[in-house]
């Protein structure tokens, strides 16, 4: 029985040709050799020593002349803004961030440019090999570099010995936002690059001639990126850190589109408020439908403003949603007060007519035969004493011969007016002047008000517009 590595036996050989068995560590050798061989004739990679020197040290930075500080420039290309979250109050940015920075220790052989090439571009692992500076976001909450079956950054090599790191990051970036002036606010949002490690003396942040860059397609729901981008170069003092450290601004300027506004929210509440100027159209015998009318008016804007407080985080300030929301309320509340003003009014009205009624002077029956306990003369109520008033029978100016010219009873108006009226200290009913006419006092509230709230409406609607347009101008 034969090993599995042992040779089959020839055929008429000698038996001093018989090959031996071969032992294990000389074939597991040769296996090595053999892959490492084929390895070495299909991959052939930039090893860090050809373009680094021996006594390279990553964790030093590059040598500068004594007194001055690295110099990394930063640009920025802003792909997406795919989210603004006002609860949170933060926002989601991909971009791709760009560091560039000169390393004098560099040692680049010609053979890895490419013909006509001044710069050639390594994988990402080659940057673990390298210096770099640590930048990092002040005021993210999140920041990642994206990547698919590996992450996409990379590391170029100039001719001229300049590095250049470029990566694709997600990054949710705080922002301390107002509103103010919601739904027509403005939100300034910076970015904060900093260096952690190196203060300014070391490293030093800049802003390279490309700056900042936003997507010309970006288009966002409820916002626009207003221009230009303000950027800054800052050397402030770091508390935490003791030590005045390089800092890179950049501010994004989110501007709310009053569109969706104007659509969902100041049409149809400015509509609701119309509606219920109706009520003072409607007499006071359609109570159910005149108070239908105004409480549903009430509910459905208390539901619509309900429903758009759910879209923003609560704050302890008024916002300028909050003064229309309570001057749409108001207004429609102050139509439903004037219901029960002018409907009290009317109670009066009707309380002092039916007074007024009771305490008519009665006619009694006129007797011209000269009875016993009556006289010769027409007898009237007045009040509550009786005045007897002498006939004159053969009057040529009477109707008839021996038919007494009666006066007529006093009209009922005036008596109506007269009734109660040191009892109520408010008139709830007079006579015009010029026309003669009873004028009731709910009727003349109802028809002012036709034409007070609507007035007071315009003049609510021209005093808000124009000093929020105004705030929002000078904020920005």
């Amino acid at each position: 029985m034969r090993t599995p590595l042992e040779c089959p036996p020839l055929r008429n050989r000698p038996s001093s040709l018989k090959m031996r068995p071969v032992s294990w560590p000389t074939t597991i050798f040769f296996l090595i050799w053999l892959c490492n061989d084929v390895v070495s004739k299909r991959n052939h990679t930039l090893k860090p020593r050809v373009v680094l020197p021996e006594n390279y040290v990553k964790e030093v930075r590059p040598p500068a002349r004594k007194g001055h500080p690295v110099i990394v420039e930063f640009s920025i290309y802003v792909v997406d803004v795919n989210s603004i979250n006002v609860e949170d109050m933060d926002f989601r940015v991909d971009m791709f961030i760009r560091q560039t920075w000169m390393e004098s220790r560099l040692q680049l052989p010609e053979d890895i440019f490419e013909e006509g090439d001044d710069h050639v571009t390594l994988p990402p692992e080659f940057f673990d090999n390298l210096w770099h500076p640590d930048p990092y976001f002040l005021n993210s909450k999140v920041t990642e570099i994206a990547e698919l079956t590996h992450k996409f950054s990379s590391v170029t090599l100039y001719r001229n010995q300049t590095v250049r790191y470029a990566a694709r990051m997600h990054a949710i970036i705080a922002c301390q936002m107002e509103f103010q002036l919601y739904p027509m606010d403005i939100q300034s949002c910076p970015i904060y690059i900093e260096s952690f490690s190196y203060s300014n003396q070391k490293v030093r942040f800049r802003w390279s001639e490309a700056g900042v860059t936003i997507n010309p397609e970006l288009k966002l729901l409820q916002y626009h990126i207003g221009e230009p981008l303000r950027l800054e170069e800052t050397n402030g003092y770091m508390i935490d850190k003791d030590g005045n450290y390089s800092r890179l601004v950049v501010y994004f300027r989110f501007e709310r589109q009053i569109g969706h506004h104007l659509i969902q929210t100041f049409a149809p509440s400015s509509l609701v408020v119309m509606l219920s100027w109706f009520s003072f159209w409607l007499d006071l015998d359609a109570i159910p439908g005149r108070v239908t009318l105004l409480v549903t008016c009430m509910l459905t804007l208390v539901t619509m403003f309900t429903g758009l407080r759910a879209d923003i985080p609560p704050v302890a300030y008024v916002k300028a949603l909050d003064l229309w929301m309570a001057g749409c309320m108001m207004f429609v509340f102050a139509a439903l007060g004037e219901f029960v003003v002018v409907k009290v009014l009317d109670k009066q009205y009707q309380m002092n007519k039916n007074k007024a009624q009771e305490s008519m002077p009665r006619i009694i029956p006129v007797r011209l035969n000269g009875d016993k306990g009556s006289c010769g003369t027409v007898a009237a109520w007045e009040g509550s004493g009786v005045r007897c008033r002498k006939v004159d029978v053969m009057s040529p100016t009477s109707p008839a011969a021996g038919t007494p010219a009666v006066h007529p009873a006093p009209a009922a108006t005036p008596h109506l007016i007269g009734v109660e009226r040191r009892q109520s200290i408010l008139q709830v009913a007079w006579l015009d002047a010029d026309t003669g006419q009873e004028r009731v006092l709910w009727r003349e509230i109802d028809k002012l008000s036709r034409v007070v709230f609507p007035a007071l409406f315009l003049l609510f609607v021209t005093m808000y517009w124009p000093v929020l347009l105004l705030k929002t101008k000078t904020s920005s």
